[in-house]
């Protein structure tokens, strides 16, 4: 493959890539962007390597392995700006300059979408967010991202003459290893900015979780969704499951035409496109709207009367069941397990 000004005088390009090792531990985040690293480094025949903050396990560092990581650098002196995205912005972004980084790559979850503009700035680079496709054309990158309530796809090229940090969107990462893919030997080595950082002007002083009840199903991590096949009383019976699952409700349209839950609720594509790890599809019978919504789903499970239900070979697991006998079975399953706090 032509690679062009990827590599100026012959010197492979460098891709950094961040992650957060949160709680000293490698998250569903992590291990997407290692995977699309890899894709990355093979599309533009570049050289990567890892880079976080002193604090990871080693367990996680183990973890890593699988991934094809080879080299991993950890920030030490940042333990007193654990809540300072712009120090660690600081400090990545003195680090990068130091690897001589054409790339900084990071996943578009709270904590890239806040830290990529600043890593921008301080690098004087280019900036792309949540791209979902890329390939090289023309000695250049193609970059593509989806606007305007991702009915639009626009694209931007990259040609290698400035650096670039880059977001993927969280719906095309995957954790699951690339095949063929041959495990790294991990080597860590410590970094300390020569410079000690200044501190933030901002700084996080609590995390409050969201409520599965009142967050948009967009950002839901696992959602508990009701279709036709639920009347009144089953309806009842699934807002208790979310609640005792700490899960998002959803409707499919049919629901939300009976009058079921509001708009803000609806999952498909007239409605919300969602991208859960978990996504519990009860008495849905899985028309291509409803599907076009849910498909970059972890997991899909489906519970149906209808053995033909269109649903069931689009899920990952499926049962044929009647949920006026399985949700109250399920809800005192669930009870006894909680100790009754719904």
């Amino acid at each position: 493959m032509a690679v062009g000004h990827f590599q100026p005088a012959g010197k492979p390009l460098n891709i950094q890539v961040v992650v957060a090792l949160s709680a000293g531990e490698l998250d569903d985040y992590d291990k997407g962007i290692l995977v699309e690293a890899s894709r990355l480094a093979k599309t533009v025949a570049a050289e990567w390597s890892v880079l976080s903050f002193a604090g990871a396990s080693d367990e996680a560092i183990a973890a890593l392995a699988p991934y094809g990581v080879e080299k991993l650098t950890l920030i030490e002196g940042a333990e007193d700006f654990s809540d300072s995205l712009e120090v660690q912005g600081e400090l990545i972004a003195a680090l990068a300059r130091e690897k001589g980084a054409a790339l900084v790559l990071l996943p578009h979850n709270d904590r890239g979408e806040a830290l990529a503009p600043l890593l921008a700035a301080d690098l004087d680079s280019a900036l792309f967010t949540e791209a979902i496709a890329y390939r090289v054309e023309d000695l250049r990158l193609q970059l593509t991202r989806q606007v305007l309530g991702q009915q639009v796809a626009a694209s931007q090229s990259w040609d290698g003459s400035r650096a670039l940090v880059l977001t993927i969107n969280p719906r095309i990462l995957s954790s699951v290893v690339l095949p063929g893919q041959q495990p790294g030997k991990v080597q860590v080595e410590y970094w300390r900015s020569f410079k000690p950082p200044a501190a933030g002007a901002t700084r996080i002083i609590e995390r409050i979780p969201a409520d599965p009840q009142t967050v948009d199903v967009c950002e839901a991590e696992v959602i508990v969704s009701a279709g036709l096949g639920c009347n009144a009383q089953s309806f009842a019976r699934v807002e208790e499951l979310t609640r005792l699952l700490n899960a998002s409700l959803g409707v499919t349209r049919p629901a939300y035409d009976l009058g079921y839950s509001g708009f803000e609720r609806m999952v498909g594509q007239t409605g919300k496109t969602v991208t859960p790890r978990f996504y519990l599809a009860l008495g849905i019978s899985g028309s291509m709207h409803h599907l076009g919504g849910i498909k970059d789903s972890k997991t899909v499970v489906a519970v149906n009367i209808d053995p033909k239900a269109a649903i069931f070979p689009n899920a990952d697991e499926g049962f044929v069941a009647d949920l006026r006998e399985v949700l109250p079975l399920l809800i005192e399953r669930l009870k006894l397990a909680t100790g009754g706090a719904a």
